[in-house]
């Protein structure tokens, strides 16, 4: 068992990267919030290891990737409506975005996915990236390459289109086209 306060400083340190990497997997924040608590629930549960930072940090996000992974499968053996398609919940162009990137992402695979967020959003290293997710370190580099061309490839349209639309003031409605 670890003490509190190694598992308390885990936290202070890493929390905030964790939750932005699980949001971006899970892609809410109420549900990351609480993947988050689950991770650390599952690190007071265990030794911690001795080692170097950039291994620390990789042995925590594997736990992260983990409980997102059992998470998704949880997910998809009852799955939920999918309120995103409503048309009411693309309103402005952020909205608009935000549900193109999320798209995007779904259509990477699970580890490439992962090895973006992990780089993109949490900004792990590649040695910390390849110890969480179990590869070596020029695999981490061409998945995060792969899934910066893909991610490219699939937001130039919906980014052409938004830059295409005029800028409306706040309080002004749009006027049809």
């Amino acid at each position: 068992m670890t003490s509190a306060t190694d598992a308390e400083s885990l936290f202070a340190q890493y929390s905030d990267r964790l939750r932005r990497y699980l949001s971006g997997v899970a892609g809410e924040r109420e549900t990351a919030r609480d993947l988050t608590q689950e991770v650390f629930l599952r690190v007071s549960r265990t030794a911690i290891p001795n080692a170097p930072e950039d291994q620390l940090a990789g042995w925590l996000f594997k736990i992260a990737r983990n409980v997102a992974l059992d998470h998704h499968r949880q997910r998809r053996r009852r799955p939920e409506t999918d309120l995103s398609a409503a048309p009411e919940a693309t309103k402005d162009a952020q909205q608009e975005m935000a549900l193109a990137l999320k798209q995007a992402l779904a259509t990477l695979t699970d580890l490439d996915r992962d090895v973006f967020l992990l780089r993109e959003v949490s900004g792990l290293s590649r040695d910390e990236i390849a110890t969480a997710c179990e590869l070596t370190t020029d695999a981490v580099r061409s998945r995060i390459h792969r899934a910066r061309l893909e991610l490219r490839a699939l937001l130039a349209a919906p980014i052409a289109a938004l830059r295409q639309e005029p800028i409306h003031p706040p309080g002004r409605p749009k006027t049809p086209r």
